[in-house]
């Protein structure tokens, strides 16, 4: 027997199939969970795969408050190649047959750790004069880009096959970092052209493919009554925030969005976002702590009301 519960709530981790739309994917979500109001964090391109955190419900309102927005990725990539998508799926422009050493990739690597600048693409979303980047570039317009400043906190070289020239890269980076510029800039510095040929993102949201579900698990849970199993507190989100713990008075005005005094509350002396806290442990929102004048101010509430 199916679960028949209206509203699910709470966040479900999807390891995103190939040639799926991350809305695709949602359109799936919501079919076999019943639940009309979701929502999902980053974009995946079709055909990317990998960690896809699905909003349900009242979790919904947490897309916007995600605290950790770094992202980790698994990419392929093809030396020799030069496309007008940056990726292997795109028409190829040239190819160079010249051999690179393990040792040259390794050496043109150390270029693109730490704080780089990248020019987005024209296979994009990224909107200029009103207009997004890849619908012009359909029509075979290039037009002018800025730069933009991204984050490579580590860039690992996990295989690389000398004669097919063919490696696999982990990316760990800041949020808006295009993949495929980094292997195709990468193949820019050697010399002979690169292609991205593959995309995995095994982090995002603080969330890792161990927390991720397939579609055909996630059907088999529902058919067995079990979708419960799969879905993820929404305040798991936030375990990276300090706390702060409520009495039931200061609960009953916290989420009537009166304005508590922190000299009554045991806090951290940290200013900013906190995970909020009611009686028994019961996850109530998002708080923000004012030390210049000392209060507590609802930011997002969670707790669903009876």
């Amino acid at each position: 027997m199916k679960e028949t519960t209206p509203s699910q709530n709470g966040i479900l981790c999807i390891n995103k199939p190939q040639n799926f739309t991350s809305f695709d994917v949602i359109a799936k979500v919501r079919g076999m969970t019943r639940t009309r109001k979701a929502g999902h964090s980053g974009t995946l391109d079709p055909m990317a795969t990998g960690v896809l955190p699905i909003f349900l419900g009242n979790a919904t309102k947490a897309c916007s408050q995600i605290p950790v927005t770094d992202k980790r990725y698994r990419a392929g990539v093809k030396l020799g190649l030069t496309t007008d998508t940056q990726d292997v799926w795109g028409n190829l422009l040239k190819e160079d047959p010249r051999p690179v050493t393990r040792s040259q990739l390794e050496t043109a690597l150390s270029a693109f750790r730490g704080d780089i600048f990248q020019l987005p693409p024209m296979y994009s979303a990224v909107q200029v004069n009103g207009k997004r980047l890849y619908e012009l570039a359909r029509k075979g317009v290039e037009v002018e880009r800025t730069p933009r400043p991204v984050t490579i906190y580590s860039l690992e070289l996990l295989s690389y096959d000398e004669a097919s020239r063919e490696a696999m890269l982990d990316v760990f980076c800041s949020k808006g970092t295009y993949v495929r510029t980094l292997c195709h800039d990468l193949g820019e510095a050697l010399g002979c052209g690169a292609a991205m040929s593959s995309l995995t993102r095994t982090e995002a949201a603080g969330f890792s493919l161990a927390d991720c579900r397939t579609l055909e698990e996630l059907q088999t849970l529902v058919d067995e009554s079990r979708l419960s199993e799969a879905i993820l507190p929404v305040e798991q989100l936030f375990s990276s925030l300090p706390k702060i713990h409520l009495s039931e008075v200061q609960t009953r005005m916290f989420t009537n969005g009166v304005h508590l005094d922190l000299n009554r509350i045991r806090h951290q002396n940290v200013p900013g976002p906190h995970a909020v806290y009611g009686p028994d442990n019961v996850f109530l929102g998002l708080g923000l702590c004012y030390e210049d004048i000392a209060e507590l101010v609802m930011e997002k509430l969670f707790l669903q009301r009876s």
